[in-house]
């Protein structure tokens, strides 16, 4: 089976591309190429560094979870894209998630166009790009109107995972929300039920460990990358279209040339009015008042009486719910003596006869 390379192509004598595949099949397709084409490139995964090592190629770009051997002054955003791999899903949530990053995060104006080594066959792959384009805004939408947000801790081995982890729980609590993190090992919708009060999940992990788009009835709650998060948290991130798609962690954190900061308390941005495009309605701006701890994500709000009491949003989820519980009513029920109750089995109890 085939792996993914990338070959970002211009066309015969003028058009850049990129290819992936296997390593040797991989070398030997853009062997045969590269006579063809002017600039091709040849990808390959970017395996995560383990915490405290150095990148043994610095000269490469990594995007998307791929490595790319740019020239100086090229940019990736130059190139169309060749995928050779199993392409051939039924469904937009079958796909490969190699597949679905490249799709998501491939510049909208360069041709991408997959082949199935299985079949032979080759494919557009604009409209799926499309698609899959409009499901990450509906999924950035879910976040903004999120209230308790899931932070899954996905990976705890690769390089700057405790800087992310404090980076998207500042996030949070900047714009308002509530964040707690999980550690379950790889999600699945069993685990993911047992917290009904979350609204959104952001899974954190390298970018080869991220999942594919997840169909509409397999989770309880939609589960999102980091960048998503970003994009609905962060008021100064660019708006969709303009805002590029990150698959690793490590790009939304400083030092990074995709790195956005946070505007500061009183800026402007962080008033700005906003309506939700899923429910209809006006979301309120977010107070943003930063405590002494950054990663402390709970609030003391103060009672009249100077009592303090914790704001926890699993009370709050629980007095929305029709059903609460068994009703102590402490006080309201008459004290009587022990009756004997009903006898047998709940298939056919003593008093109902043979009925």
């Amino acid at each position: 089976m085939l792996g993914q390379w990338l070959l970002d192509w211009k066309r015969p004598r003028g058009q850049r591309c990129s290819f992936w595949g296997t390593r040797p099949m991989g070398e030997a397709l853009a062997t045969r190429l590269r006579p063809r084409y002017l600039d091709l490139l040849v990808s390959r995964p970017a395996l995560p560094l383990p915490e405290g090592s150095l990148d043994s190629e610095p000269e490469t770009v990594e995007r998307f979870g791929r490595r790319f051997p740019l020239a100086p002054g090229r940019h990736l955003e130059e190139y169309g894209a060749f995928y050779v791999g199993d392409s051939e899903a039924s469904s937009d949530s079958d796909l490969e998630p190699d597949l679905s990053r490249l799709l998501l995060g491939w510049a909208p104006g360069q041709p991408f166009f997959s082949c199935c080594p299985d079949t032979g066959r080759t494919r557009d792959e604009s409209a799926r790009a499309g698609r899959l384009r409009a499901r990450r805004h509906y999924l950035v939408e879910r976040a903004r109107d999120a209230h308790v947000v899931g932070l899954l801790a996905g990976t705890l081995g690769v390089a700057q995972h405790r800087e992310a982890l404090a980076h998207l729980r500042k996030l949070t609590r900047a714009s308002g929300k509530r964040s707690y993190v999980l550690a379950l090992g790889r999600p699945t919708p069993a685990k993911l039920a047992n917290f009904p009060e979350v609204d959104v999940f952001v899974l954190l992990a390298c970018p080869l460990g991220t999942l594919a788009p997840q169909p509409s009835g397999g989770f309880f709650r939609p589960i999102l990358g980091p960048c998503e998060l970003e994009a609905a948290c962060n008021p100064a991130w660019p708006p969709a279209g303009l805002a590029p798609h990150l698959t690793h962690y490590v790009d939304l954190l400083p030092g990074s040339p995709f790195h956005v900061p946070l505007p500061p308390p009183e800026s402007e941005l962080w008033d700005t009015p906003d309506v939700s495009l899923i429910s209809g309605e006006l979301r309120l701006p977010a107070a943003w008042k930063l405590s002494g701890d950054p990663v402390c994500s709970s609030a003391l709000n103060p009672r009249p009486q100077l009592e303090l009491a914790e704001s926890s949003p699993a009370a709050s989820f629980l007095t929305s719910r029709s059903w609460q519980g068994l009703e102590p009513r402490l006080g309201q029920t008459p004290v009587t003596d022990a009756i004997t109750g009903r006898r047998g089995i709940a298939i056919a109890y003593e008093d109902e006869g043979n009925s």
